[in-house]
């Protein structure tokens, strides 16, 4: 009986992520789902790939979490269109699901953006379920995790299009083997495109920013 609950549950959200895709396609939107664990560094790389990005590419961001807003306030601070999504009132969700996505980016006003990045609920399991009508769709992985998490949790990296591996600045002073971490995501999904990231220190953001600017461009025509 949960299994046939679960089911239902996904197939109404697919049907609404269908027509989410409709309607960015129409609008010419590149949507990217950014997904990880709490505390991976996440809105400190948007931040820092925000401010990189503009003015030449319009962005809004939408935020998801179960409380506070605080990541959507540092996030406004770069000058993007920032709306936030609280799922305490609905059970604290764990995951953003297709419909709040289309009547968010609708109150964001999304039709004279380029780029709409929907920051996920940190979490590794739920979001990665839940087709929101996305483009594409990136993992953040960062060094202080562990490097056995892709196998783990692996759905959340078999369905990503490109994964982060973030705060390399920190590889000095952990014990933590980036390679095998990387090598760990490529058991779970052989052709992943993986960029090694410090948000802090920006090392290593320019391959992440050129990647998104193709895609957006490649969706606007530009």
């Amino acid at each position: 009986m949960e299994i046939n609950i679960q089911k239902r549950v996904l197939e109404a959200n697919d049907t609404e992520a269908d027509i989410n895709r409709k309607f960015f396609k129409e609008l010419n939107v590149f949507v990217l789902n950014m997904m990880s664990s709490p505390g991976s560094g996440k809105t400190e790389l948007l931040c820092k790939t925000l401010g990189r990005l503009m003015p030449d590419v319009s962005v809004g961001v939408i935020v998801g979490d179960i409380c506070t807003t605080n990541d959507a306030d540092r996030l406004e601070v770069t000058g993007a269109k920032v709306t936030q999504i609280n799922t305490d009132q609905f059970g604290g969700d764990c995951h953003l699901a297709a419909p709040l996505i289309i009547s968010s980016a609708k109150k964001l006003g999304c039709e004279d953006l380029d780029l709409l990045i929907v920051e996920n609920i940190g979490n590794l399991v739920c979001p990665a379920e839940f087709d929101i009508g996305e483009d594409a769709r990136a993992v953040v992985l960062s060094v202080t995790e562990g490097e056995d998490k892709p196998l783990k949790y692996p759905l959340m990296f078999r369905v990503a299009d490109i994964a982060i591996l973030n705060k390399i600045d920190l590889l000095p002073y952990l014990d933590f083997d980036a390679g095998l971490a990387v090598d760990n995501m490529k058991l779970v999904h052989p052709h992943l495109p993986v960029f090694e990231i410090s948000a802090k220190s920006e090392e290593g953001l320019e391959p992440w920013l050129e990647w998104l600017k193709i895609k957006v461009f490649e969706k606007t025509g530009r």
